[in-house]
């Protein structure tokens, strides 16, 4: 794309977005110390974009055997959207290859490994390449053979984990969103109306009705990410874990567009309320100086965060467009402030800084504030998503 004759707010902010995808391609863990070995004797670098081993596990953190890998699916979502906004052909190369090379080795279905094909779902349906089979495949597994809890949730299985009887917010964005798309691309309605009933019953369990928050994927009454177990009945730390929560605000201004619910949609009004009722939260404790979250929402003492900050700003702009929330000053303002913030954690190679590494559930708060900060794709991903929609929205 030439950049001759193009505002140069909008020229500077191009830029930004063509450094964080190359930095998001060619991110690598250069000590090793990233590195998970799998039982079967493969060994994921799970910081790596290569890669579609998305594994999730319980464990000794020093094993990474915990790490849940969401990275690849909001890069390929980025990806898409940047190309769709601005024709850029370099960013569907990349997505298309890593289609190209991921379907030809294969991986196991779980939860995390199901998100790309919503990005091959769009890219599928935009005739860029046939994908049906795949998509196909994809979707019935998860459609009758995935694991259940009981009400018929989805349950989180991951590659090393079932999780049993376990809700997590995760899962909506990263199986739920594929099956709806799916299912509208090979006109299969009953795809659609099993997401539907998805979002409704994980609002249910993860929705703090006090605070407006997630437990897993937001504030105050929300288990960072475990959200809710059926065994037992019960939240786990409780914690309001930011990464997680900002999952829900991008998830629900996608499922409302991807879906074309009318605003006198019974389905789009619970959803808004509930959307509206967690970023009446999140401007209350956003941190005003740097614009950033914490990565435990409501414990000041926990360390500013820098990718689900990028969630919420990406969130906070959708929500905006599609005038899901009213273009009132404090909602305008803190999704300024929040890209403002994102973009002063952008290092000079592209690089998102203040990102917290792969977060395993943890039974207390402290645990989530000792997770190392380092580069991850998910980092890179995420601030390509907020920029993205900023680059739509307010440029």
């Amino acid at each position: 794309m030439s950049l001759a004759n193009i505002d140069p707010q909008r020229v500077e902010v191009l830029k930004t977005i063509q450094s964080l995808i190359n930095c998001l391609v060619n991110i690598k863990d250069e000590t090793g110390e990233f590195l998970m070995t799998l039982e079967d004797g493969r060994v994921i670098d799970t910081k790596g974009w290569n890669d579609w081993e998305w594994t999730h596990g319980i464990g000794d953190t020093s094993s990474f055997a915990n790490i849940a890998r969401v990275d690849i699916y909001p890069g390929l979502y980025g990806l898409l959207k940047f190309h769709e906004i601005t024709g850029d052909i370099e960013a569907l190369r990349i997505a298309l290859t890593w289609f190209r090379d991921r379907f030809a080795v294969g991986t196991t279905k779980n939860v995390n490994t199901m998100s790309p094909l919503l990005t091959a779902a769009y890219l599928h349906e935009a005739k860029h390449a046939n994908y049906a089979v795949h998509l196909d495949s994809w979707a019935e597994w998860a459609m009758y053979e995935m694991p259940r809890t009981q009400e018929g949730g989805l349950q989180h299985i991951t590659y090393l984990v079932d999780n049993h009887q376990q809700l997590w917010d995760d899962t909506l964005m990263m199986s739920v969103l594929p099956l709806a798309k799916i299912g509208l691309v090979l006109g299969r309605p009953e795809y659609v109306e099993e997401a539907k009933r998805q979002f409704m019953l994980h609002v249910k369990y993860l929705a703090d009705p006090t605070t407006g928050l997630w437990f897993h994927d937001f504030s105050l009454e929300f288990t960072a990410q475990l959200g809710w177990t059926f065994d037992g009945r019960h939240h786990f730390a409780r914690a309001l874990w930011g990464r997680g929560n900002c999952w829900i605000t991008v998830a629900i201004p996608d499922f409302i567009e991807l879906l074309n619910l009318p605003p006198s949609d019974g389905l789009r009004l619970f959803l808004v309320s509930t959307l509206t009722a967690q970023i009446d939260a999140l401007v209350r404790l956003q941190d005003q100086k740097t614009g950033l979250w914490h990565t435990i929402l409501d414990d000041a003492s926990s360390y500013l965060e820098a990718s689900a900050t990028a969630g919420f700003a990406y969130g906070l702009l959708k929500s905006l467009r599609l005038r899901l929330i009213p273009r009132e000053e404090r909602y305008v303002r803190a999704a300024m402030l929040a890209v403002s913030g994102v973009l002063g954690k952008i290092a000079a190679n592209g690089e998102l800084q203040q990102v917290s590494f792969g977060t395993p559930v943890f039974d207390d708060i402290e645990g989530y504030k000792q997770i190392p900060l380092t580069s991850m794709p998910y980092g890179q991903s995420l601030a390509l998503l907020a920029l993205t929609e900023y680059l739509r929205t307010f440029l």
